[in-house]
Order: C-alpha cells, then sequence, then structure tokens
C-alpha cells in the first residue's frame, strides 16, 4: 500500500494498486451484455466491422469514462443532477439506480447466465425449475459478496477479473489465429441494421452495454475502496476515480475490439445470426470443441456474477444513505430478492423493457455528461442545464413510447435514426446561450 501522510490525503495510489482498482471498474461494467453485443456486431457489419465498431465504442467507452469523470468533477451524481434541479435530482438519481439495479441490469445478470448454463443441463431438466434453482443460488452468492463493498477491489480486482480477462483472452486469441491463417477472402456484406448508416448504428448498439448509466453511480464504490487503499482527500480521490475510469476503458476497447473479431471471423459461418452468446459459443467450440462450451459459460458466470456483485454494492449503498431507517444491509437484500423474483421471468421480458427505459434515459445522460465536462462554461448560465435537460427528456420519452407502441419515429432531423433528441438539444442550448441578458433573467 503507497504511503499515507499526515493529512493523508492527497497521495497517490501506487501502480500495483492504480492497476487493481482499474481492473475493479472494468469488472464492474463487463457483464453479459458487452460480451454479447460485440461478437454480434462483427457477424452482422461484416465489411462494415470497423465503422459500426468505432460507433458502439464511442457509446460503449467513450461516454461511460466521461461519465465518471464528469461525476468526479461534480462530487456526485446528485450534484451533477442537481444543476437542473433538486427535484429532478432525486428523480432521475433514483431511476438510474433502478434502471441498472433489480428493474434490468440486476435480472440481466441472472438470466443471461443461465441461458450460457442451460446447454450444459442433462435432458429432460425442468428448465423452469433449474432456472429457480440458479437464480437463488447466484443471488444468494452475490448478496453474500456484496455485504463488503470496501473489499470489491480484492476480489474483483486480483481474482475474478483477471481470471475472466484470460478465458476471454483465449477466445479471442483463438479466433484472430484462425483468421490469419485463413485465405484472403471479401468480408460478408453487412446486414441490418449495419447495412445502412453503420457507425450510427454502432452507436446506438452501445446503449444496450448500460454503461454510460453506471458510469453515473460506479464512481461512488471506486471512491470507497480508494480512501480504504489510504486515499483520502478529495483532489486525490478524483485523480484516482479518474485514472481508474481510463484504464477500465483502454481494457474495455481491447477487449471489445476482440469480441468484435470474434464475430467477424464467424461471419459467413454464422449469417443471419441473432444471439450473441451464440456467436462465442459458436467460436469457442470450433477452435476448442466440448471444452469451449464450458469456457463460454465460465466466462458468462464469471462476468454476470462480477457485475451482479457491484450493482448490488452501488445501489445498496445509494438507498441506504437516501433510506436513513434502512440498512446497506436491508437494502442490497431487498434488491437482491427483487431480482432474483424479476430474474425468473425469463432474458426476453427483461430485454423488451429495457429498450424502452434505455431510450428514455440514456440521451438525457449524454447531455448531462457533457454538460458536466463543460461546467467551467455551463455552470456560468443556469438555464443552460434546464432547459437542454428538459427538451432532451420530453423527446427521448416520446421517441421511446412510439418506438414500443410500434409509431412512426416522427418528422424530427435524425429521428429515423433514433437520435431525434439531438437538434432540439442543440436549439435549447444555442437559445440559452445566446438569448441577451435581460431575455435571460426574465426566464430563469
Amino acid at each position: 500500500m503507497g504511503s499515507v501522510g499526515q493529512g493523508g490525503s492527497d497521495e497517490a495510489l501506487s501502480p500495483r494498486q492504480s492497476l487493481f482498482v482499474g481492473v475493479t471498474l472494468f469488472s464492474m461494467f463487463f457483464g453479459a451484455g458487452n460480451l454479447i453485443l460485440p461478437p454480434l456486431l462483427g457477424v452482422q457489419a461484416g465489411s462494415a466491422t470497423l465503422p459500426a465498431l468505432i460507433g458502439f465504442l464511442v457509446a460503449g467507452v467513450g461516454l461511460p469514462v466521461l461519465g465518471i469523470v464528469a461525476v468526479a468533477l461534480s462530487g456526485t451524481l446528485r450534484d451533477l443532477c442537481a444543476r437542473v434541479h433538486p427535484a429532478f435530482a432525486r428523480v432521475f438519481v433514483a431511476l438510474v439506480y433502478l434502471a441498472i439495479g433489480p428493474c434490468l441490469a440486476i435480472p440481466r445478470t441472472a438470466s443471461t447466465a443461465f441461458e450460457m448454463l442451460a446447454p450444459l443441463l442433462g435432458e429432460g431438466v425442468p428448465l423452469e425449475a433449474a432456472r429457480l434453482v440458479f437464480s437463488v443460488a447466484f443471488f444468494a452468492v452475490a448478496y453474500a459478496l456484496a455485504m463488503r463493498p470496501g473489499r470489491l477491489t480484492h476480489l474483483l480486482g486480483r481474482v475474478t477479473g483477471p481470471a475472466l480477462i484470460l478465458l476471454i483472452v483465449a477466445v479471442v486469441a483463438s479466433a484472430v489465429a484462425a483468421l490469419a491463417a485463413a485465405p484472403a477472402l471479401p468480408a460478408a456484406a453487412p446486414v441490418a441494421p449495419y447495412d445502412s448508416a453503420a457507425a450510427v448504428q454502432g452507436f446506438l448498439t452501445g446503449y444496450q452495454t448500460m454503461d454510460l448509466l453506471a458510469s453515473l453511480t460506479f464512481g461512488l464504490v471506486i471512491a470507497t475502496n480508494v480512501r480504504n487503499l489510504g486515499v483520502t482527500g478529495r483532489s486525490g480521490v478524483m485523480r484516482e476515480v479518474c485514472r481508474a475510469g481510463v484504464l477500465a476503458g483502454v481494457l474495455m476497447v481491447a477487449v471489445y475490439g476482440g469480441l468484435a473479431v470474434v464475430g467477424f471471423e464467424r461471419c459467413e459461418a454464422l449469417a443471419g445470426a441473432t444471439n450473441g452468446a451464440a456467436v462465442i459459443t459458436s467460436s469457442a467450440s470450433a477452435h476448442f470443441g466440448v471444452a469451449g462450451t464450458v469456457v463460454v459459460a465460465a466466462i458468462f458466470l464469471l462476468a454476470c456474477l462480477n457485475v451482479c456483485i457491484g450493482l448490488i454494492s452501488c445501489c445498496g449503498s445509494y438507498f441506504a444513505d437516501e433510506l436513513p431507517r434502512v440498512s446497506y444491509r436491508g437494502c442490497a437484500l431487498a434488491f437482491a430478492a427483487f431480482s432474483c423474483a424479476v430474474a425468473n421471468l425469463g432474458l426476453d421480458a427483461i430485454l423488451e423493457l429495457s429498450a424502452t427505459l434505455l431510450g428514455c434515459l440514456y440521451p438525457v445522460a449524454i447531455v448531462l455528461v457533457v454538460l458536466g465536462m463543460l461546467h467551467r462554461l455551463t455552470d456560468r448560465v443556469p438555464r443552460l442545464w434546464r432547459w437542454s435537460v428538459s427538451v432532451t427528456a420530453v423527446v427521448s420519452v416520446a421517441e421511446a413510447a412510439c418506438a414500443a407502441l410500434g409509431l412512426a419515429p416522427g418528422h424530427l432531423p435524425l429521428a429515423d435514426l433514433g437520435l431525434g433528441w439531438v437538434c432540439p438539444a442543440l436549439i435549447a442550448a444555442t437559445l440559452a446561450l445566446v438569448l441577451p441578458t435581460s431575455a435571460r433573467k426574465e426566464t430563469i
């Protein structure tokens, strides 16, 4: 452990400690959705894999890293959102925690892990009963490990995180070797949704990682780990949290790129694939035989368990602070039990709900992060926060509702690409900046 001075405060972590904290954050981010999406992108994008992957990395890595930094600069997610309005801060922060917690992300970890383990079950095993038993065991383990949130660096950074990375490296390396040995042939043509505006579609696919929303909350747990390692001053903690965000981002870029190659290598054999899990399973089985299925199951189980532990810890810490009469242990137990029940509804039902909720929350989160990164400018014009965020929220909720009801996307610019909120947000921000001071005083 790095030395800590009398004030304790702004001493830096040692390189080894910083590495462990960065891997911890990577492990908290990297769940089942992160494993499934890049290989499916590689299969479907084909010859357009590179632009699609760039768009995906912007949304799936760039925005989450900026989210970590924006929250670190503001203090907390509540401080960032309070620049819009205190009431908005309470509602939006609660929605974010519920979305990345018991309503979507936590149940999805167990459901996805079970889907990957199901092929290993013997014939005649009733899936519903097996799912229930697996969910109870999965959440019991996750809850037990989440009871010490300050110890996550030891568990995720030194044990399960490195194990997950090694398993992924084995699958990616085999795909890269096979691709290098194969004769050079034209890549398959991209299929929907990457057959038009591949980079934009890759960006929208990045929403499904949910990592931007998670980044707005994970800083709290990472900051706790940094303080436990001896850095207690505000500036020191902020520096180490930002450093961990950058390291986690670098790891995610490397892994996403590798997994996209896995999909690209199988794009001919798996033409028409709609499930990224099947892509990874196919690749691992092709290169490792029966052992490949076991390797893939281990990858998904580790990834899902890592993320579940982190999410239970984050959500439990937040709501324990919000509800003083309920302990962290009580909140964590409630979330684990509720998530266990939701997980048994099945993965398809969870994913259907997630598309609508993410369509509402993600655009607002993007605008908050952009404004937070530019806080020295945006804080001088308070209504810039209110106007741009409010307009974005209204448009994104309307777009998500139309998509859920199967209605036309509307006539706003970029609406057909799922980005109809961008122009209204820019117009609102521009008006807030250019209107004269007298008008500004009348409208604030």
